[in-house]
């Protein structure tokens, strides 16, 4: 007697290889369905966080295979509400490689939904997504500038935050692995 086959684990694994396809040949790393963000290498986390059109493109392509619209070439043929689909979760998933940089430099505290996986995010983003971006990443203790952000009120603290990416990318470049 054959296997039964669940058509829907199937399409999700081949969307899942597909979408990993030129991650693979680019970084030359292996990545699966239980990829995190916390799981990426410096330099391929470094890539991804930078925001280039190549690393849009690698991010986009991803996107888009989970969701079965194609290839991250084909973005400026979308219909407007599958490129807000794409750009949504591109937008928060370039949030969460930056974060990560963040953490990794011990700037912040671990992050809300680290424990996701990529594919997760980007496949649940309605269910998932907006619950984490509600939570503002917490300044880690250890960084310089801790007391002043328990000091602001909690509208400023994301603006802060923020403010400390580009020194935070200039930084993680600069560490061995991290920009090569």
């Amino acid at each position: 007697m054959n296997p039964v086959v669940d058509i829907e684990e199937a399409r999700r694994r081949v969307a899942v290889r597909r979408g990993y396809r030129n991650w693979r040949t680019r970084f030359g790393e292996t990545f699966d369905e239980a990829t995190r963000a916390g799981d990426l290498t410096d330099p391929t986390l470094m890539f991804l966080a930078g925001g280039n059109d190549e690393a849009a493109f690698y991010i986009y392509d991803l996107v888009m295979n989970l969701l079965e619209l194609g290839s991250g070439f084909e973005i400026r043929e979308l219909q407007p509400q599958d490129r807000m689909r794409v750009m949504d979760r591109y937008l928060f998933l370039i949030d969460r490689f930056r974060f990560e940089i963040m953490r990794r430099l011990g700037w912040l505290d671990p992050l809300e939904g680290e424990e996701f996986s990529l594919v997760e995010l980007i496949q649940g983003y309605e269910k998932i997504v907006p619950a984490l971006q509600a939570v503002v990443p917490s300044l880690g203790s250890g960084h310089p500038e801790y007391a002043q952000f328990q000091g602001i009120s909690a509208l400023e603290k994301e603006s802060f935050i923020r403010k400390l990416i580009p020194k935070a990318m200039d930084e993680f470049s600069r560490r061995p692995g991290g920009g090569s």
